[in-house]
């Protein structure tokens, strides 16, 4: 698989900050991965993301987006490689409807209007959100503004999709929508579209392929998620949480009930417990 995004040493201070957010950060994302970074608040998640997105520029080392290294001349290019959804995205609506909004960075780019509109048709069926393209996007529900913002995302055919949060400012059944549709947005676009998701969302981490865990600006651990999320002792040394189904093994555990051994959803224990309960 060929290298999407690769940071060699890099280090970011932001000014008058005694110490560096993120300090000698090494690593490598394939192209298709949908990878999560987890960490405590302040520990250089987001940090990260606009490094990647070139709205911070590292204070050392260098970053390579397919290739092109982060650098002045390169900034819009970079900018074009890896689009970006925040945690607010009424901070990012520009337009007075739905579609508008996906449209303008169509519109600056001088795209022709026929081709526009079906490039914002396609983005907008993508997410879900088609049907409410003629709506002000301040009458839609949270969940609906995070899809619209990333239509505007990928509109622009990024080959790298950041959410930064994006799911912070959602409900329960906010997030899981959200991290349903990252996941069919990776079944139909494939090794097309590379997702970062900087998360506190431990199970939209436990959804991702990779998870990066970042304490204190440092790289600490990188692993597919039944392996990071296997030593609950060891991420809640750094302040985080572990998902659902590892804290409940471990509460059955500790009554007494042999539980399985290896990683499990939140589906894979509702199938466990509903397995060993059912009559034989």
């Amino acid at each position: 698989m060929a290298t999407m995004i690769e940071l060699k040493n890099v280090s970011y201070t932001y000014p008058e900050a005694e110490t560096p957010a993120l300090q000698d950060l090494s690593l490598t994302i394939d192209a298709g991965e949908w990878v999560a970074v987890i960490g405590h608040n302040g520990s250089g998640k987001s940090t990260l993301a606009k490094l990647l997105n070139y709205l911070l520029q590292p204070s050392a080392g260098e970053i390579r987006i397919n290739g092109i290294l982060a650098e002045p001349v390169n900034v819009w290019t970079i900018r074009d490689l890896v689009g970006m959804v925040f945690q607010n995205p009424d901070n990012q609506f520009v337009g007075a409807t739905v579609a508008d909004d996906v449209a303008f960075g169509l519109e600056n780019r001088g795209i022709a209007r026929d081709v526009m509109q079906q490039k914002v048709e396609q983005a907008l069926r993508r997410v879900h959100m088609w049907k409410f393209a003629a709506r002000e996007p301040a009458r839609l529900s949270g969940g609906q503004k995070q899809r619209v913002a990333i239509a505007s995302a990928l509109v622009l055919a990024p080959q790298v999709l950041i959410l930064d949060e994006a799911t912070s400012m959602l409900d329960p059944k906010g997030r899981r929508e959200m991290v349903q549709l990252v996941r069919e947005l990776k079944q139909e676009l494939g090794s097309a579209l590379t997702v970062i998701s900087i998360t506190h969302d431990i199970e939209e981490a436990a959804s991702a392929n990779r998870v990066i865990v970042i304490n204190d600006g440092s790289l600490i651990e990188t692993g597919v998620p039944s392996v990071v999320f296997s030593d609950a002792k060891r991420l809640q040394s750094f302040g985080l949480d572990v998902p659902f189904a590892e804290q409940l093994k471990a509460k059955l555990a500790a009554k007494g009930v042999d539980v399985p051994d290896d990683y499990q959803t939140t589906e894979g224990m509702v199938n466990w417990i509903w397995q060993s309960i059912s009559p034989k």
